[in-house]
This record gives C-alpha cells, sequence and structure tokens, in this order.
C-alpha cells in the first residue's frame, strides 16, 4: 500500500523512533502569562519531566537504542541537568522553539528571534547546532522552510504528509521531513488537563498502546516510518513508560525494525537520494501563498 517504500538498513521493514519532546513548563509562560505563578498543580504535572526524562534515558540504555528529544531551548536552560542526563546516553537532541512559541501567532521578527536564540542555546548547551526541528504543537509556519534552509538545519518532524520521507522543496532550497501524525502523539489518549481546555477522557496505557501498534504494525508490513511523538510528563508517568519498555522489548523480538534517532534517519534518507537507490515525493512551499481565488468569484463576477 506504500507505493515507494525505503530501503531500510540490513533489510529491516520499518524504520521506528520514540520522539519526546521535553516541553517541561514552557507551555504554560506564553500563553499563560500572567495566570501560570498560581497554577500549582498543573504547574507539578509538567515539572514530572524530572523523573521522566532520567527513566527514559535508563529505559533506553537497557534496550541498547539511541533516540532523539526535541526541546525547546528555554527548557534547556531551565533544567541543564536533564541536558546532560540526554547527552551523556548519546542521545539527539533536536530543536523545538525557544520557549514553545507558536510561530503562526508571532511577527516576523519576533519568529526570527525565538528560531535563532532556539539554535544559539543548543549549540551553546550541546556542543553542535540542532540537526532536526519539530514546529512547536506542529506550528509550521509559512517562514519555517526558509528558517531550517538558511540555518543549515537537515530534516523537519513537524508535517504529516506521507508515511515515508519526504522533501520539503523551496526557493531556498529543500529539506527531508520526517513525518508523523496526530494518531502517534500522546496527547489526544492521555491529557485531561482543564487549565488547558483540553479535556479528554484518559485511556489505559493498554487502550493508548492499541492505536500506536496499529499503526507500527501497518508500517511494518509496508515499509513505513514509525515516529512516536510523545511527552515525557504524558507517557513517561509510571505505568505508561512500563508499557514503553514491553512495547520496545515487542518489537526487538519481532525482528526487522530499525530503532534510529531522527539524525539517523535523515542521514540514511540523504544517502539513498544521493545514491539513487530511492527518489521521493516533493513537496513545494508555501502550500499557498495567498487566499484560494474561489473564495472571491463571486465578488469578481
Amino acid at each position: 500500500m506504500i507505493e515507494n517504500p525505503v530501503p531500510w538498513p540490513n533489510g529491516s521493514k520499518v524504520a521506528c523512533a520514540i520522539t519526546f519532546d521535553i516541553d517541561t513548563d514552557s507551555i504554560l509562560h506564553l500563553e499563560h502569562r500572567e495566570k501560570a505563578i498560581g497554577l500549582t498543580a498543573t504547574m507539578s504535572w509538567l515539572k514530572y519531566d524530572e523523573i521522566a526524562v532520567p527513566r527514559l534515558v535508563k529505559m533506553y540504555a537497557e534496550y541498547g537504542i539511541k533516540q532523539t528529544f526535541f526541546y525547546p531551548a528555554w527548557c534547556m536552560e531551565r533544567y541543564p541537568h536533564l541536558v546532560d542526563i540526554i547527552l551523556e546516553g548519546g542521545h539527539e537532541i533536536a530543536a523545538h522553539g525557544y520557549i514553545h512559541e507558536n510561530a503562526n501567532q508571532l511577527e516576523r521578527e519576533d519568529e526570527i528571534y525565538y528560531f535563532e536564540r532556539q539554535i544559539e542555546v543548543i549549540e551553546r548547551m550541546t556542543g553542535q547546532r540542532p540537526r532536526g526541528w519539530r514546529a512547536p504543537l506542529y506550528n509550521f509556519s509559512q517562514n519555517s522552510v526558509d528558517y531550517l534552509i538558511e540555518n543549515g538545519i537537515k530534516y523537519d518532524a513537524s508535517l504529516m504528509g506521507d508515511d515515508v520521507p519526504y522533501i520539503l522543496s523551496a526557493k531556498k532550497g529543500q529539506v527531508i521531513e520526517l513525518p508523523s501524525h496526530w494518531g502517534m502523539d500522546d496527547w489526544p489518549p492521555y491529557v485531561h488537563e482543564p487549565n488547558f481546555h483540553y479535556k479528554m477522557p484518559i485511556k489505559s496505557p493498554d487502550e493508548a498502546m492499541k492505536v500506536f501498534m496499529a499503526e507500527f504494525e501497518a508500517m511494518y508490513e509496508f515499509g513505513g516510518l514509525w515516529v512516536a511523538v510523545w511527552h515525557p510528563f504524558v507517557s513517561a508517568r509510571l505505568a505508561r513508560c512500563h508499557r514503553i519498555a514491553k512495547m520496545i522489548e515487542e518489537m526487538q523480538n519481532r525482528g526487522g525494525v530499525w530503532f534510529a534517532t531522527m539524525e539517523q534517519i535523515a542521514d540514511h534518507i540523504q544517502i539513498c537520494i544521493d545514491s539513487g537507490v530511492w527518489k521521493p515525493r516533493v513537496h513545494k512551499l508555501p502550500y499557498y501563498d495567498s487566499p484560494v481565488k474561489e473564495l472571491y468569484e463571486r465578488n469578481l463576477a
């Protein structure tokens, strides 16, 4: 059903990345500026990252895998000990905004400011510039692809346009897209937070995993890319993290599963393209540069 599957390394049937967005309390401070200081229960929920991140790194070590953490740079500055734990574990830190800003609500100069500031912090704290980026809350703006290209970022992980990697093409160049989608996000099954105006019935870990594993089974059968978009303070709560460990074990026992960082996946895709063994689909951006004319046809007639 995937017409153009990627030839994954060593004959693997699927590429898997369990990515975590370490948003911690950054998600409070722009959207709830003045109110944030009084949301103590909500703050304590978000600060569970201080328990969750070391737990995840230890779990990955037990299974011998390296993965990618998307990190708002403000959180890196606020919680540098967690950055050290991730780097000591040999994992990738990728960009995820500065303070989880919504690029589609910013003036262009503010968007540029936050984009460049996140890169400066990541380079200073990790020793290298980020290789990948995920827009906070998937809010990839009309300008985002240009900023990625200008700053030499090799892949994006914000969009949802295929089951395998594809190319984002703009006037200034190209970027590899490593897509996921809302069905792979842990927010819908697990999050109930009235202060965020998000009231969902919380699912058990097994119920949530049925959705994630249904996606895995399809990707495994047809040669796709399986990218989880999870959050430590959500999915690394004890029962949920225990279920993730069982999931990793199930996948590894299956065989033919390539666990990799997002950078490793992007590098493999680039090698496949350069060698000519695989040709990706190309999305030209922006999709639209103005409202569609049909909205105005009645007035134009």
